[in-house]
C-alpha cells in the first residue's frame, strides 16, 4: 500500500493575463497559499514556461525549480493535453484544432503535427532535467466523429484509426522511454481512447508499449455511466497520474449524456468542485492507496457555477483530508501468533503426515 502525495493543482484552469495568475512567481504564492504543495504546469503556456529553453537549459530549469521551492513548491508533472490533442485530428477538427497552435503552422495541418511532435519531445528531454518520471496528455482522435454507429462503420474504419493513432505515438513513446517518462494518457470524450475499451485498444496496438499509461480522472466516467471504481481494479497497474475532478449526471426527460447542445449548466452531466457532485473521492483515495499508487492527488479545476478561488481553497483542503496515511502494521496484530510450522501443522490435523 501506498500513501499518496498531494494536494497538487493543475495551474491551467488558473493562468490568466491578470495578476496574480499572470506569472509562475506570482500562481507559485497564489498556490502555496491556497494549500497545495505542488504543481501540474501546461507546457504550452507560455506565460508559465518556455518549453524549448527548458528542454536545452539546465539554467532555466533550475530557476523553475527555485521559484516553485521558494513557495514550498515541487513540479509534480508537465502537462500537455492541447499538445497531445495535435497529433492526431480528423479534418472536421481542423479549423477550431488550429487555435490551439501556434499562427505559423496554422492552415497547415502537417506542419501543425510537427510542431506538436517536437513540443512533445521538448517535455521528454525537460521532465528529464526537472527530475519527473510521469506526464499527462492527451491521445488526439481520428474515430471520434464516428463514434455512434449510424450509418455503420465502414468496414475496418475503426481498426484503421486505432493504427494510425499508434502509429504516430510510437516514436514519441520511444523518446519518452528513452528518457524515463511515463506518458499519461487522460481517459476523456472526444479523444478516440476515451473508455476501457478504446484503451485497449489502443494498448494492443502500441504492442504493451510500457511508457504508455494512463491519467485517471472519475469525473469523465460519471458523465459516461461508466464505473470509475472497477476502472481502477482493471487498469491500475496503469495508472501513474491522477486529477481530482468532480461531477453530476442527472438525466431527465430533456437532456441525458450527450447534453443537447446545451451549456453546461443545462446539461444532464456537468463537472463540479471537489465534495459538490456525485463521485465517491473516499473510495477512490482507498483503492489506489491499497493498489500501491505512486502518484500525486492533483486538483483539476472546472465547476460550472463555484468561483475558482472558493475552488481552489477547498479543493486543497479537500485532497488534505482525503488522502489516507497508510499503516504500517495490520490492526489486528495485537492478537498475532508467533510462526510455528509445526503448531501449524498441529491445528490443520497434519502432524502425523
Amino acid at each position: 500500500m501506498q500513501t499518496l502525495k498531494g494536494p497538487a493543482v493543475f495551474l491551467a484552469q488558473f493562468a490568466a493575463d491578470d495578476a496574480p495568475y499572470d506569472s509562475l512567481p506570482s500562481l507559485a504564492t497564489w498556490a502555496a497559499a491556497k494549500g497545495f504543495k505542488g504543481v501540474q504546469i501546461p507546457t504550452w503556456d507560455t506565460r508559465l514556461i518556455d518549453m524549448k529553453l527548458a528542454a536545452e537549459s539546465e539554467t532555466y530549469v533550475d530557476e523553475i525549480k527555485g521559484i516553485l521551492s521558494d513557495s514550498g513548491l515541487i513540479l509534480t508533472e508537465l502537462a500537455s493535453h492541447i499538445t497531445g490533442q495535435l497529433i492526431a485530428v480528423h479534418p472536421a477538427h481542423d479549423q477550431i484544432m488550429d487555435s490551439f497552435a501556434p499562427e505559423h503552422v496554422r492552415g497547415n495541418p502537417a506542419a501543425r503535427r510537427a510542431w506538436a511532435e517536437e513540443q512533445l519531445r521538448f517535455a521528454a528531454r525537460a521532465s528529464q532535467r526537472f527530475g519527473i518520471t510521469t506526464h499527462t496528455t492527451f491521445s488526439g482522435s481520428l474515430a471520434w466523429p464516428y463514434l455512434y454507429p449510424y450509418p455503420q462503420w465502414p468496414e475496418g474504419l475503426v481498426d484503421e484509426a486505432f493504427t494510425e493513432l499508434a502509429a504516430r505515438w510510437t516514436p514519441i513513446l520511444n523518446d519518452f522511454d528513452a528518457h524515463g517518462l511515463d506518458a499519461c494518457f487522460e481517459i476523456h470524450p472526444v479523444e478516440d481512447i476515451h473508455d476501457g475499451h478504446s484503451w485497449e485498444y489502443f494498448l494492443d496496438k502500441l504492442g504493451g508499449h510500457p511508457r504508455a499509461n494512463i491519467m485517471y480522472d472519475p469525473s469523465h466516467f460519471v458523465l459516461q455511466a461508466l464505473d470509475y471504481l472497477a476502472f481502477i481494479d482493471h487498469y491500475h497497474d496503469r495508472i501513474k497520474a491522477f486529477h481530482v475532478k468532480d461531477a453530476e449526471f442527472r438525466p431527465d426527460g430533456k437532456s441525458g449524456a450527450y447534453g443537447g447542445f446545451m451549456p453546461w449548466s443545462k446539461r444532464a452531466g456537468r463537472f463540479r468542485s471537489p465534495g459538490d457532485g456525485q463521485v465517491d473521492f473516499g473510495a477512490i483515495f482507498t483503492n489506489l492507496s491499497t493498489y500501491g499508487f505512486e502518484g500525486w492527488a492533483t486538483l483539476e479545476w472546472e465547476c460550472f457555477i463555484k468561483n475558482p478561488e472558493d475552488g481552489a481553497r477547498e479543493g486543497a483542503q479537500f485532497i488534505a483530508d482525503h488522502i489516507i496515511r497508510v499503516s504500517d502494521r495490520a490492526f489486528d496484530d495485537f492478537v498475532k501468533s508467533g510462526a510455528d510450522r509445526a503448531a501449524n501443522r498441529a491445528m490443520l490435523g497434519l502432524e502425523d503426515l
